[in-house]
């Protein structure tokens, strides 16, 4: 496959996960109030991983992709994402969703640092000051000190750190591996810590009862109404796509060329932020998500005037 037809399907992928997964933390949002998380992970990681066996393995390849000589990669990736899953909806839960997602999203931005520090990544002086200014932006939205702050809105940022770090594996393991293979172990990976969690978790003994992000990691377990089957299983699919369509796009492209076209996820984060839950975000929210949007368009605007592309060095093998 030619360079420019890789990046730009890439390119696509970036945005198409973008778009799932904003719905998938819409929904989420949507559920937080009735379900513990790591119930809502179990069921949508259940159906995505039927889904991806049933539908996507028999088109994409077979089954024999099930195989890997890098299980603990996988497992490491996997830990990740469940780290920067979790975080980023216990935030979700107590936070405006517009918000939330601008705040993850200093993860382009940690990726950047991270491919610096892990993959030797070349980054220049226009490319720090577009992180210092992101920074910024998240500083305007947190706005420590002020009587509006919340410990929740640190999540969504602890979030994006693991989601980096997901990321900057998924460069390590690059074209060895297909997307469909690292989306079944992601999907394995939440079952797994998800069933762990409620075996400790699901009786409910462990919620506080005054905390929206604790209640909703540590709630009782209970059995979904009829009228909700169809919001688990849209996340299950919007899941599922969306964590096979970002692998395919971080397989695909450097990671500085994918991560800024996952900000259509801010102005969509908006929108169903608007029309789901009547959320708008207030003039300091504004300027937070247009410095930390503004920061990553321009780190992807820089590299295309320069027009170089980003240039990672595989990490010598051991």
């Amino acid at each position: 496959m030619e360079k420019n037809t890789q990046n730009l399907i890439g390119i696509g992928s970036a945005l198409g996960a973008s778009f799932f997964f904003t719905v998938n933390d819409a929904t989420i949002k949507f559920l937080s109030g009735e379900y513990a998380l790591h119930q809502i992970v179990m069921i949508r990681a259940t159906i995505g991983l039927i889904f991806l066996l049933a539908v996507m393995m028999p088109l994409m390849g077979g089954f024999h992709q099930l195989h890997t000589q890098r299980l603990g990669l996988h497992i490491l990736r996997g830990m990740c994402v469940v780290f920067a899953n979790m975080a980023f909806f216990l935030g979700l839960s107590s936070l405006p969703i517009a918000e939330a997602t601008a705040l993850f999203f200093v993860s382009p931005l940690a990726i950047t640092i991270f491919a610096v520090i892990f993959l030797k990544e070349t980054v220049g002086a226009h490319r720090w000051a577009a992180i210092a200014v992101g920074l910024v932006g998240v500083v305007l939205i947190i706005q420590p000190g002020a009587e509006s702050f919340q410990l929740a809105a640190l999540l969504p940022v602890a979030a994006a750190f693991g989601y980096a770090a997901l990321h900057t594996l998924t460069r390590k393991i690059g074209m060895a591996e297909s997307a469909l293979t690292m989306t079944l172990y992601i999907q394995l990976t939440f079952i797994v810590v998800s069933v762990a969690m409620g075996i400790m978790f699901s009786d409910g003994r462990f919620a506080p009862g005054d905390s929206t992000s604790m209640d909703f990691l540590l709630r009782e377990w209970v059995m979904p109404l009829r009228t909700d089957y169809k919001f688990l299983v849209l996340l299950g699919l919007a899941s599922t796509v969306g964590g096979f369509l970002i692998s395919q796009a971080y397989r695909l492209c450097e990671a500085g060329l994918a991560a800024p076209f996952e900000y259509l996820a801010l102005p969509l984060s908006i929108f169903w932020g608007f029309v789901v839950f009547g959320e708008w975000p207030d003039a300091w929210a504004w300027a937070g998500i247009a410095l930390i949007l503004g920061s990553g368009l321009y780190m992807g605007w820089r590299e295309a005037v320069q027009g170089q592309p980003v240039v990672i060095r595989r990490p010598k093998r051991r």
